[in-house]
C-alpha cells in the first residue's frame, strides 16, 4: 500500500512539472515575438488551461509554470504574483468544471479578464481604458484557452489514459 502511494505521488509531482515546463517554453518562445505579455497578448500557454480536465496535477503545474514564466521574460513582482494567482484561480476552475463540454474552457479566461487588466493599468502604468484591456486580454485568452485550448482537449481526450495514467504499480 505505502509503495501505490509513493508512486501515484511521484506521478502526480512529474505530471505537475512536465506541465509546469511546457507552459514555460511555450511562454518564452511566444514571447520572442512579444505575444506573451502586454495590453495585446495571446499567450499561448494558457491553452495548456486544459489540462486540469485530465489531471489534478496540471494545478499546481500551471502555477508554477506561470510564476516562472512570469519572473523570467521579466515582468514586474505585482504580474509575477497576482498573474500567476489568476491561473492558479483558472486552473482550480477548470479542474471544478471538468466535466462540462465547453464551460471548462471559462475560468481562466475570467480570471484573466479580472486581474491582467488591473495588473497592466497599476503595475505597468499603461494608460489604455480599463474596458479596452479587459477585452484585449479576453480576446487573447478565448484565442488561447476556449479555442486552441478545446482542440488540445480533442487531441488528448484520445489518449487520456496513456498521457494522464493515474495509477503506476
Amino acid at each position: 500500500m505505502e509503495q501505490k502511494k509513493f508512486a501515484s505521488g511521484a506521478l502526480f509531482i512529474t505530471q505537475a512539472a512536465m506541465i509546469a515546463a511546457l507552459y514555460v517554453v511555450i511562454t518564452v518562445f511566444v514571447n520572442a515575438f512579444n505575444l506573451a505579455n502586454g495590453a495585446i497578448q495571446i499567450r499561448l500557454s494558457e491553452a495548456l488551461c486544459i489540462l486540469p480536465v485530465f489531471t489534478p496535477a496540471a494545478i499546481p503545474g500551471l502555477f508554477l509554470g506561470c510564476l516562472i514564466s512570469n519572473t523570467i521574460t521579466g515582468c514586474v513582482i505585482w504580474d509575477i504574483v497576482f498573474g500567476s494567482l489568476a491561473t492558479l484561480a483558472g486552473a482550480v476552475g477548470t479542474y471544478l468544471l471538468r466535466n462540462t463540454k465547453f464551460v471548462c474552457t471559462l475560468p481562466p479566461v475570467i480570471a484573466n479578464m479580472i486581474v491582467v487588466p488591473f495588473v497592466l493599468r497599476y503595475a505597468y502604468g499603461l494608460g489604455d481604458a480599463h474596458w479596452f484591456l479587459v477585452v484585449t486580454v479576453g480576446i487573447g485568452e478565448i484565442v488561447s484557452c476556449c479555442i486552441i485550448g478545446m482542440i488540445l482537449k480533442a487531441v488528448l481526450t484520445k489518449y487520456r489514459h496513456v498521457i494522464f495514467r493515474q495509477e503506476t504499480v
